[in-house]
Order: C-alpha cells, then structure tokens, then sequence
C-alpha cells in the first residue's frame, strides 16, 4: 500500500472497470487510499476482478461493484444512484469503458458508426453528468476520459472510432473550462496501442486477414511507438492516478499521450 494514502476518504467510479486498463486503474487508485466502484456490462467479469483486487483492500467496503450499460441513460443513472448508496458520492470518475471496431470507411454503416459514438463518446458524456452534480457542490473532483491517440491524431480504418475520440478530447476541453474555478478538474489521457484486449482483437483481425503470424501482428502495431513496443495498463493507470492527485489541481482541460513519443504536444 502506498502510505501516503493521498486519496483516502475519496470515491474512484471506473467505467470498464472489469478488465485490462480499467483494472489496472483500480488497483493504483486502491493503493492510494481511494475506494473504488467497478462499473462494466458483464457482472460475473467484474466479480471475478475485484477477487483479484481483494488483496489491494484494506476493508470489503473499499471495493465494489456495478453492472451497467453505459450508452443508456436510465441503466447509467441507476447504477451511479447504486454506487453512490454503497460508497457514498462520486469524487473520481474514470471514463475508461470503450470499444474499437475497424472497417474501411466506405464499408462503415450506420449501425457501425452509431455504436462507436455511443460507447466511447456518448457513454463519457452520461457518466460525467451523472457524476458531476456532487463535484461542483462539493467544490472538488476529478473527471479522467481514457482516450487514445486516435483522438489527437488519425487512422486509416477505423474512421468512427477516430470521430468517438476525437469527440472525447472536444468533450474534456469544454467542460474543463466550464469547470476551470470550481476544483472540478477534466482531463484526457490518450494511451497508444496498449497491451489490452482491444489490442488482442487487433492482432487476430490482422492475423486472419492478412495471415500474418500474430509476431508480426504484434510487430505491426507496436511500430508507431518510438520505443518499439506496446504500451502497458500499469502506465496508463500510473497517469490516471496522478491526475487524481490534489497536487494535480492547475491541470485541466490536457490530453496526455502515453504512447512512447508516437504523438507529441507542439
């Protein structure tokens, strides 16, 4: 545990909560003293990584978890009413839930299009305002949007999911301004290609199409990254949690690539 305990008293919300980057969050926010609710569609995988969790967690209430739709108001609205009633008020959100699907532009339909917006943006937009009535009254918060560098920069293939994103660093500039004096602060952490599942699903797209071996799948993805390889959960969630520091209060409205130099701030 970190014996600084620098979050303690406060209430961490991670949306995706269940595996990869989200879980990783958790874990670092726990060792700061924070309690932490994990928010994901699927409770039986939620269940299963709070176990993993359990040996982070000084006492049970520390740890709990939600099961939700982020793209639907109402089941976002109730799972943050189930949240707070088991934690107390929301201090930290994490808007780290997100999917990725690819397909050439003029093969992205409708139905493609409209659920990418709805998981990466319109779920960010829900769970922010469900969160952050409390954090003005209260005159303190942290708002986290887990973006990627497909909101700053562009890719081929992936035309919605670059949209999403880059509506999710519009979002968290916005609001960090709306919310600049009153010790709200909104930030955006843009990790690159990450050792996640969503990178999994990358490879093996790669695999079958191309018939590559998964190496060289690998390889392809990780080449962006200046140092040559993919990035980590630890690392993004060492960022996320230093955002959430009271330290951290003259940072808002940033979008931080954790990318190995892939994209730099000019």
């Amino acid at each position: 545990m970190n014996t600084l305990l620098s979050l303690q008293g406060r209430h961490a919300l991670v949306t995706g909560g269940g595996r990869g980057i989200g879980a990783a969050i958790a874990r670092r926010l726990l060792s700061h003293g924070a309690s932490v609710t994990l928010l994901g569609r699927d409770a039986a995988t939620l269940a299963a990584t709070a176990d993993t969790l359990a040996e982070a967690v000084v006492s049970p209430a520390m740890l709990c978890t939600v099961a939700a739709d982020i793209s639907q108001a109402d089941s976002v609205a109730a799972a943050f009413a189930d949240a707070a009633g088991k934690a107390g008020p929301i201090d930290l959100l994490i808007n780290n839930a997100g999917q990725a699907r690819s397909a050439p532009f003029g093969k992205t339909d409708l139905a493609l299009w409209q659920s990418m917006l709805e998981v990466n943006l319109t779920g960010t937009f829900l769970c922010t305002q469900a969160a952050l009535p409390h954090m003005l009254a209260n005159g303190w918060g942290r708002i986290i949007n887990v973006a990627s560098t497909a909101g700053l920069v562009g890719y081929g293939y992936v035309s919605a999911y670059c949209a999403a994103k880059h509506g999710v660093i519009g979002l968290t500039r916005a609001l960090a301004l709306e919310t600049a004096s009153s010790g709200v602060t909104v930030n955006a952490v843009c990790p690159g290609y990450t050792e996640t599942d969503i990178v999994r699903d990358a490879v093996a797209n790669i695999v079958r199409k191309t018939g590559r071996t998964e190496a060289q799948a690998r390889a392809e993805l990780a080449k962006g990254n200046p140092q040559g390889r993919l990035v980590q959960p630890d690392e993004v969630a060492d960022a996320v949690a230093w955002l959430c520091q009271p330290s951290a209060s003259a940072i808002t409205g940033q979008s931080i690539a954790v990318a190995g130099g892939e994209v730099m701030a000019g």
